[in-house]
């Protein structure tokens, strides 16, 4: 079995089966090292969607099974192609991601707008909210929702003519068609399609030609009541480069903004994740992982593969220190709790100074503290009785006898336990 071979279970255990079959088998093998893979596709549009989207997951796995220096690259072979017949016209769009509906696009405060003018752009193009525009960061599901619209038109209508790319696909395939004097296939085909659905429409700033194409087009599907969605990472008055002419256009539909989700929506987003490819995630490894990655949800699956590739890679059940060692890649301004990190958290909750702690005083308001914050020092930091005991100028019995001691305490008193408990789960986020 070679290596591509073996990496594909994983894959489609990590994607799914509907976007394993559109993404993953039409590709293969191009060239094979014992440190790389070269991976090649005769459809250029597939090649391209995985390079950008999905290179990165495969390359974790990779990774994970070959060895930390491994590496996976992609050849769209797009150049050979339109080499053996450049008459060809070659304006194709996307195919649609089949996870990416409504349905599994979880929605917070951030995105609810957003995702209820998608949905009723899905269920009546051309009569709400036409155009629509959404904008916002990178990663938050301005493409999810894109796709959302494209399947949810065509399970209503399948003979509807839904097109789905992105601006820089538009852009190329606009100086394919001038260069080999096919404009009026271009023309042809996007002034026909029932739905256009363009992505970061940002990039069509400063290219003359391409707005002047594109103005035409827009206006040409809006005066017949075909949908227009772009997507874009700032407002139309927000993109340098952009015609008045087209602006304006963008402003006379309905504008909605994506904002980077709260921490309850990214717990949200990570479980339903999961859940799509057959995982459950404890509680506190979801915490964790949504309290490190803030900002972009993609960001946030990509840590969610990579912590289950390290896990089958392991044979282990996802536990907060798994992640921890699976993410340590892509964490790498982590700082490690130390001992003193600890003792001023201990010191602070009991409401003592850090003086106190270290000092020679038993009496029972401070030698309970002391007894925690080596107890936590041991479970949390894993230093021997001996290390904890020189923080502290004791003897290492004093600190086995502490942990001793607090062990039995939890489990004779359930809020003493529920109180460590969230002492502990305060450092696994940190």
């Amino acid at each position: 079995m070679d290596r591509w071979q073996e990496l594909q279970p994983h894959l489609q255990q990590l994607l799914g089966t509907e976007d394993y079959r559109t993404w993953i088998e039409p590709l293969g093998i191009k060239k094979a090292t014992d440190d790389s893979l070269v991976l090649a596709c005769d459809n250029a549009i597939v090649a391209e969607w995985v390079r950008d989207h999905l290179l990165r997951d495969i390359e974790t796995v990779a990774r994970s099974r070959f060895g930390s220096g491994f590496s996976v690259g992609i050849d769209s072979g797009q150049d050979q192609e339109r080499a053996a017949d450049p008459s060809r016209p070659s304006i194709s769009g996307y195919p649609f991601i089949s996870g990416f509906v409504f349905e599994r696009f979880v929605q917070g405060t951030s995105n609810q707008f957003a995702a209820a003018a998608a949905e009723a752009v899905a269920d009546q193009p051309g009569d709400a909210y036409n155009p629509l525009y959404i904008y916002g960061g990178s990663g938050l599901g301005k493409t999810h929702l894109l796709h959302a619209i494209g399947n949810r038109v065509l399970a209503k209508d399948p003979k509807c003519k839904v097109t789905y790319m992105t601006t820089e696909q538009f852009v190329n395939e606009l100086i394919n068609c001038i260069r080999r004097q096919q404009m009026e296939a271009f023309r042809q085909t996007f002034r026909s399609v029932d739905v256009l659905l363009l992505d970061d429409i940002q990039f069509i700033a400063g290219k003359e030609r391409t707005q002047e194409e594109f103005f035409h087009t827009f206006n040409t599907l809006q005066s017949t009541g075909r949908q227009v969605v772009f997507t874009s990472d700032a407002r139309p008055a927000d993109i340098p480069g952009l015609e008045e002419r087209l602006r304006s256009r963008f402003l006379q539909g309905l504008i909605a903004d994506i904002q980077p989700p709260d921490l309850e929506t990214r717990c949200a987003i990570l479980r339903e994740k999961a859940r799509a490819i057959g995982w459950e995630l404890p509680e506190d490894t979801v915490l964790f992982i949504s309290r490190k990655v803030q900002k972009n949800v993609r960001e946030l699956e990509g840590c969610l593969n990579r912590t289950i590739a390290y896990a089958q890679l392991k044979n282990a059940k996802i536990t907060v220190d798994v992640v921890r060692m699976a993410l340590f890649e892509l964490l790498p301004d982590e700082r490690e709790t130390t001992p003193s990190d600890i003792i001023r958290f201990v010191a602070q909750h009991y409401g003592i100074r850090v003086a106190d702690l270290k000092g020679r005083s038993n009496r029972r308001s401070i030698a309970l503290p002391r007894q925690v914050a080596m107890y936590l020092i041991r479970e949390i930091l894993d230093l021997s009785f001996p290390e904890i005991g020189k923080i502290f100028a004791k003897h290492h019995s004093t600190v086995m006898y502490a942990v001793d001691a607090i062990s039995k305490m939890r489990l004779s008193n359930p809020d003493f336990d529920a109180t460590l408990t969230s002492f502990r789960e305060h450092f696994n986020s940190v």
